[in-house]
């Protein structure tokens, strides 16, 4: 059988392209997938195929089974269209028909609270024995017996936008700089208070890697304004009701000038709010449609986004250059490679540069 091998695309100062990595060094991998070309649909199959390198071995007919913390909503269906890309692009550039075709699957609950259905999700994904494991970790402490699992059966494991606590079990990491997303926030935050008065932080879970970056990030940043203070931080995996939760603390803390949401599900449920009067300075992550429309009428001051179609794409990718147990060191994926965030606003929602981190459906 024909051997396959993952893209490659050697970007010289990556930083400072829109689409740019953090902390990705030297190594394979596909960078900015949708930089020249703006969406998916844009990008022919066979342009990006063409950029493959084919000297990286591929193990033919390859099972790669993503196991994502959510499956539900528009940067989750952007993640893995991004994924089924990289799929179809690895079969075209290798001629895969057939038997030999590398395949994906992609399964999760439809709410990342629900930890207990990810695990059993993971329980049946890793009986089945695919080549490789894709995840996404609901709760960065739940999941090692999985993960033991999976390396005692000589699966590999590439995670992709939240990490787990204990990562030796890892291959590789596929993911935004998420303190920078924190600390981007929090900059932009107390540029647009004057450096004082209180915030509010309403998070995804608490027991999420990613969340808990957010929020480092965002707190490391407002440190540095001793005026500024962050009056109360909600983790939706703290409360039974979020938006009740929401609701509360603007109650109590009628004097808040700033609220960070941490994530698509916080940033969208905030909007939903009923909301009187003069409204705190609100800065939202994930480029989501709601936000979008929200940053247009002048409700949201800007948005920490994501290009979640190229963090699907390079996590795939990664999961290629491990299917193949003979391969040598210097093919293998980088171990860590992390997206950097864009600053989403007025001045830049429709320019085309920054189309990567606006989402639909």
């Amino acid at each position: 059988m024909k051997k396959a091998a993952v893209a490659v695309v050697l970007l010289a100062a990556v930083c400072l392209t829109a689409g740019g990595l953090v902390n990705g060094g030297f190594g394979t991998f596909v960078a900015d997938v949708q930089a020249e070309g703006g969406t998916a649909e844009e990008n022919p199959e066979e342009e990006r195929a063409a950029q493959i390198d084919t000297s990286i071995p591929v193990q033919a007919g390859s099972r790669i089974a993503v196991v994502s913390k959510n499956v539900s909503g528009e940067f989750w269906d952007l993640i893995r269209q991004g994924m089924e890309d990289a799929v179809k692009d690895i079969n075209t550039a290798y001629e895969f028909e057939s038997d030999d075709k590398v395949t994906m699957t992609f399964e999760g609950p439809d709410d990342e609270l629900n930890v207990e259905e990810q695990v059993n999700t993971l329980d049946a994904v890793i009986a089945e024995n695919p080549t490789v494991l894709c995840l996404s970790a609901s709760d960065m402490d739940s999941l090692q017996a999985q993960l033991e699992s999976a390396a005692e059966n000589g699966i590999p494991v590439i995670a992709f936008d939240s990490n787990v606590s204990e990562n030796q079990l890892v291959t590789a990491f596929r993911a935004t700089d998420n303190e920078y997303v924190g600390e981007m926030a929090g900059e932009k935050m107390a540029e647009a208070l004057g450096e004082k008065g209180k915030v509010l932080v309403f998070s995804a879970q608490e027991k999420t890697e990613s969340a808990q970056k957010r929020v480092s990030g965002f707190k490391q940043a407002l440190s540095q304004y001793p005026e500024i203070e962050i009056a109360d931080i909600i983790y939706m995996d703290q409360v039974e009701d979020m938006k009740g939760a929401m609701e509360e603390a603007m109650e109590t803390h009628t004097d808040a000038a700033g609220v960070f949401c941490t994530n698509a599900d916080t940033s969208d449920l905030y909007l939903e709010l009923d909301r009187d009067g003069e409204q705190p300075v609100f800065i939202g992550v994930d480029g989501t449609t709601k936000q979008q429309e929200a940053l247009r009428n002048g409700t949201e001051l800007g948005i920490v986004s994501q290009d979640p179609y190229d963090m699907g794409y390079q996590t795939i990718m990664a999961a290629a250059q491990v299917t193949e147990p003979d391969a040598k060191e210097t093919e293998k994926p980088e171990k860590t490679l992390l997206l950097e965030p864009a600053w989403i606003d007025g001045s830049n929602i429709d320019d085309p540069q920054y189309s990567n981190y606006i989402y639909h459906s």
